[in-house]
């Protein structure tokens, strides 16, 4: 029952309009006005009335609001981007004036079409990054995929930062050294060297923590591309090709599970197209990846960017040689067998090598690598040397001579 009504039914018990309106803490003359639209419309006429407008000039149209909603069904269909502001950059494409996304978000909430999500991170809280040109940084990763008889592929993914551009799509089992440096030649091919790429810390990426670099980082050492990579355990930092998995993903689950890697590198052409091509990006201001990748000059290679340093530590083996792996390939150098047990120490810039003894400092050898070697010799003539032990026998009183 409303107060409109029980302020009434009080008069006609019998307290006064005064007492009536002392007690509902209203004015006299608003009592009087109740009594009076009760006794011409009943209490229908003293009930509280919507003070909506019949009608709404700036309310969206029907047809407007259905195309809002079949749009939404077909995205969600196709495992595409559905939000409301893809929707809008839809309709602006189809040449319609589309409200605002606020607008589409009540509209799809109101027919159902939104399903509630746990609150997200406030994107203020995110600390976000851009390459300026085009090629100026390449992020690249790989993910798993099943077949449809559930065997285990992966999908590796070449992106680049500034225009989120899919450079290279490619079906794997699984993904290697080998193939990450083939996918990025074949992308350099078509699309120019990038200034630095961006990966995370996986052996197929870097083996920094292994000891020597392994192929991928070689070449990018010799083409003086930058090489970055993330924190571990913080996918964060590769942020736009992490949220390309999440994109390619929803994607193939909308379409038959491939029964080989060929279709499934097939169902990966298509999504390049339609990623690069069809699908507006918000983060680029509803334009294509291929608009925002082509809009402005590439970047180039930074060809001063210092070389590759390291320091190994190691100790002479007995057959007198140390070992050095480089671009996955182990290299043996010849330092001599009167040096057996030494422990040196391997100061390495790119293939210029300097071996020096732990203990007093002293240089032993230097050398350039030769990578296509697998033993560096010392560059001595075969045999013994002149008034060794090892020509004609120990002699007496012999002493071996002072490392040099």
């Amino acid at each position: 029952m409303s107060k409109q009504r029980v302020i009434v039914e009080a008069v006609l018990s019998g307290k006064s309009q005064r007492e009536a309106a002392r007690l509902y803490g209203i004015s006299q003359p608003r009592v009087s006005q109740l009594v009076a639209a009760w006794r011409v419309g009943g209490w229908d006429a003293i009930e509280p009335r919507s003070r909506r407008p019949h009608s709404n000039s700036r309310a969206t149209p029907p047809d407007m609001i259905d195309a809002i909603c079949s749009l939404r069904r077909q995205l969600v269909t196709d495992g595409c981007d559905a939000g409301p502001h893809s929707i809008a950059a839809l309709l602006s494409r189809d040449g319609r004036t589309p409200p605002a996304p606020s607008t589409i978000r009540s509209i799809l909430t109101r027919a159902g079409l939104i399903t509630p999500e746990p609150r997200k991170r406030p994107k203020h809280a995110y600390l976000r990054f851009e390459a300026d040109l085009p090629n100026e940084c390449w992020q690249a990763d790989f993910t798993h995929w099943p077949l449809a008889d559930g065997t285990d592929t992966e999908i590796l993914l070449w992106l680049d930062d500034h225009s989120r551009y899919l450079l290279s799509a490619t079906a794997h089992a699984p993904v290697t050294g080998r193939i990450v440096l083939d996918a990025f030649r074949a992308a350099c091919t078509v699309h120019g060297m990038p200034q630095s790429t961006l990966t995370d810390n996986g052996f197929v990426f870097t083996t920094r923590h292994r000891g020597g670099p392994n192929a991928f980082e070689i070449e990018l050492l010799n083409l003086g591309v930058a090489q970055k990579n993330g924190t571990p355990n913080h996918p964060q930092t590769q942020g736009k090709v992490e949220r390309l998995n999440q994109t390619l993903k929803r994607w193939l689950t909308a379409r038959p599970p491939a029964a080989t890697l060929p279709d499934l590198q097939a169902q990966l052409d298509a999504f390049t197209d339609y990623y690069n091509t069809a699908r507006p990006h918000r983060s680029l201001n509803r334009r294509t990846p291929a608009e925002a990748y082509t809009a402005r000059t590439k970047a180039t290679p930074d060809h001063n960017t210092g070389g590759h340093f390291r320091i190994r530590d190691d100790k002479v083996h007995a057959t007198g040689s140390i070992t050095l792996r480089r671009g996955g390939r182990l290299h043996h150098i010849a330092m001599g067998a009167d040096l057996g047990g030494t422990p040196v120490r391997m100061l390495i810039h790119d293939l210029h090598v300097i071996v020096i003894d732990r203990d007093t400092g002293e240089i032993l050898r230097e050398l350039v690598l030769d990578p296509t070697k697998d033993h560096q010799p010392r560059g001595l003539k075969p045999g013994p040397k002149k008034g060794s032990p090892r020509q004609g026998g120990m002699q007496k009183g012999y002493t071996f001579p002072p490392r040099k």
